[in-house]
């Protein structure tokens, strides 16, 4: 052994001999053994000061805490079922990291499905999560019926996002989806356009049939006819957005500004205008809605209404671990909030 590999070996040996037990934490914390339990839970109503002693032992014995002792002792398996949609989808990933730094703050792991916007890939999901034992769920809109989703709470706690249930087991939010909708075509009308055109979500969905609604309270409200020539329909994604301009532009249709439920739909739209020789803003003043991170990057910078995918993910998390400790949850999602880049212009006269 030489000289240079000998401090490292003497710092591994200042680790704590033996298996380092929950009752060794307790002692060098201060507190008992239950505290110690009740704060890796994130279920202690206790001071700052002995959750950090108890972080401070925990860092100081190399204690890893096993989440099958914990759940086994707590009735519970500390695992978080998540039904999300399109997992690949960049709105659903970032809901989905939202959920997971929350969760796992609380010593809860997340288990992702996907539904597929798809009734039977959802119901196999939510059976699969039930399956393994999950102490809730959370699901991410999806199509499964209302009542099917409030049977499913009867049994165990559930968050539905962009829906509206309600149960003793079960609490639902939703973003304000038509009054973002409303301010993103009410920017268009205050920038000259009155030939706006829009592409909708699936109307299956809650989300899309209230941004449709917003586009037209916001043409009511300035006078001007929602012309159905100007309405066509995309599925949320890149593709589906390139595929409704074609559509648009084979009506024949004379538009100068157009307003995407989505911002990939957005961003697929705006290439479809490029392959027509459509110079956004120049010749189409264009507006998307989400404010994904990759609006901020189009070409050019998209306009759009912004809602904090990221915190919607987190609320949902948190709303859960209120229902887990019996609790009625509050979530409160900021106001919709219009982002101005270059993808818009005000209409020559």
């Amino acid at each position: 052994m030489t000289a240079r590999t000998q401090p490292a070996k003497r710092a591994l040996s200042n680790r704590p001999e033996g298996v380092v037990t929950l009752e060794r934490v307790a002692e060098q914390a201060g507190v008992s053994p239950s505290t110690v339990s009740r704060i890796l839970n994130g279920t202690a109503a206790v001071s700052q000061a002995k959750k950090d002693a108890v972080q401070a032992a925990i860092q100081a014995l190399g204690f890893r805490p096993n989440p099958v002792a914990r759940g086994l002792a707590g009735g519970r398996t500390l695992s978080i079922g998540v039904v999300t949609q399109i997992i690949s989808s960049p709105f659903y990933g970032e809901a989905l990291l939202g959920i997971e730094r929350e969760l796992e703050r609380a010593g809860y792991v997340p288990l992702f499905v996907s539904g597929n916007w798809h009734e039977d890939d959802e119901r196999k999901a939510i059976e699969t999560l039930l399956s393994r034992r999950v102490d809730g769920v959370i699901v991410l809109a999806g199509r499964l019926s209302d009542a099917e989703l409030t049977q499913v709470a009867d049994t165990l706690p559930m968050i539905v996002v962009g829906r509206q249930l309600s149960g003793p087991q079960l609490y639902s939010f939703s973003f304000d989806n038509r009054a973002g909708a409303r301010a993103a075509t009410q920017h268009l009308i205050e920038q000259g356009h009155r030939r706006i055109a829009f592409i909708s979500g699936d109307l299956l969905h809650d989300d899309a049939v209230e941004r449709q609604n917003g586009y037209f309270d916001a043409l009511a409200a300035a006078g001007i006819a929602a012309d159905p020539d100007l309405i066509v329909q995309g599925d949320y994604t890149e593709a589906g957005g390139m595929l409704a301009v074609s559509r648009l532009l084979e009506r024949d249709q004379h538009f100068t500004a157009l307003f995407a439920s989505n911002d990939q739909m957005a961003i697929g739209a705006c290439l479809g205008l490029h392959r027509r020789n459509l110079r956004v803003p120049d010749d189409v003043s264009l507006v998307g809605f989400d404010d994904l991170i990759m609006a901020r990057y189009a070409m050019p910078p998209l306009t759009t209404v912004r809602q904090s995918v990221y915190e919607i993910g987190a609320e949902a998390a948190t709303a859960m671990l209120s229902l887990l400790r019996g609790n009625r949850p509050e979530v409160q999602l900021p106001a919709p909030a219009l982002v101005v880049r270059e993808s818009t212009r005000r209409m020559l006269r």
